[in-house]
């Protein structure tokens, strides 16, 4: 199909002309958009123009990049310096300081604690048997011996080593607190004073509520200090007829360990007893046995006897010895000992590997 010269031509300057009018509504489209752009209001609810804004007062905060976020150091519990974050009890292999070597010289005690790896469990007396503190308490007297800013400061030191902290206290001998409270004592026969024994110390009865009360507010504290376990010295009655006291004196000494693991234990947290084997049954709950002044010879008879449920676990021996037979078991030594009984457990270690 032949199309005239005359159509064409017309044709050719209609499309020109159509082209020229697209790129016109192109830039007037454009030149609307960045003039728009001053009104257009962003907000959590999405953008939308505002004719009403002025640009003699034009509102906002001016956008900066954000500071740079602190870098985050990453810590991998491996190795020999490894934090046990289970709260299952394990086995102790640690070492205590009594109320003589905390009022002796506590830069030797710190000077052998920096040599423990993390974890080390570590036993610290933390009130006499005349019945005051090691450290500030608002329960009673803090005891003249020691100083408990520096008994204090040992503590700080040891929980930021990680070390496993055990509180021992006695439970039921006592002098100053008896002489004020009274009511919750063992009395003579005659009942008219309080039975005393050859030190002059005085004895609760573990069957009153009183007597719990003022444990479970002296372990309050011992919690707050940071200690992961308390252990309870002295938990017998005294060795005589001489009191005033009907029922069954083991009874009372079980009934009183329950209520203090039941109300006082947490996952994190263990109540545990020095006394016999044998007579005394270890409640159930977060609880160890300890046992002093075993002789080495007679550790698995008393362990046997002890009828706790894991006695690598749940029955600890207290020496003064180096003896490897309390290895077997639990066993806390004296901290100036420290140095010998960790050359001898890290040769213990090395056998095992020199000999494969």
């Amino acid at each position: 199909m032949n199309i005239p010269y005359r159509m064409r031509r017309f044709l050719r300057g209609l499309c020109y002309a159509g082209l020229i009018l697209v790129l016109v509504a192109a830039v007037a489209w454009l030149v609307w958009l960045v003039w728009l752009e001053r009104y257009v209001v962003y907000s959590d609810e999405g953008a939308k123009l505002d004719f009403s804004l002025s640009w003699n007062n034009v509102q906002g905060e001016l956008a900066v990049p954000p500071e740079p976020l602190e870098t985050v150091s990453i810590y991998y519990n491996e190795g020999e310096n490894a934090i046990n974050t289970s709260t299952e009890l394990v086995q102790l292999m640690g070492f205590y300081a009594d109320g003589d070597a905390l009022s002796s010289d506590l830069s030797e005690i710190r000077r052998q604690v920096e040599t423990f790896p993390t974890g080390t469990p570590v036993m610290l007396d933390m009130k006499s048997s005349w019945g005051y503190f090691y450290y500030t308490s608002r329960l009673g007297q803090t005891s003249s011996d020691v100083s408990p800013s520096a008994v204090e400061d040992l503590i700080q030191y040891l929980k930021e080593r990680d070390m496993y902290l055990i509180a021992r206290i006695p439970a039921f001998r006592d002098r100053a607190y008896l002489i004020e409270h009274t009511e919750v004592g063992l009395p003579v026969s005659s009942g008219a004073y309080l039975w005393s024994d050859d030190d002059g110390c005085y004895y609760f009865d573990p069957s009153k509520s009183g007597t719990i009360t003022y444990l479970m507010q002296i372990v309050s504290e011992l919690k707050n200090l940071g200690f992961d376990e308390v252990v309870f010295s002295e938990f017998r009655f005294p060795d005589t007829d001489d009191i005033i006291f009907d029922g069954d004196r083991n009874q009372a000494l079980a009934e009183a360990a329950a209520n203090l693991v039941s109300s006082c234990s947490t996952t994190t947290f263990a109540v545990s007893f020095v006394t016999t084997p044998g007579v005394f049954t270890l409640p159930q709950g977060r609880a160890r046995l300890y046992l002093e002044n075993v002789a080495a010879a007679d550790v698995a008879t008393q362990a046997q006897l002890s009828g706790v449920a894991d006695t690598a676990i749940n029955l600890v021996f207290i020496t003064e010895t180096n003896d490897t037979r309390y290895n077997d078991y639990g066993v806390l030594r004296p901290i100036s000992a420290a140095d010998a009984a960790l050359d001898q457990q890290q040769q213990q270690q090395q056998q095992p590997e020199e000999g494969g």
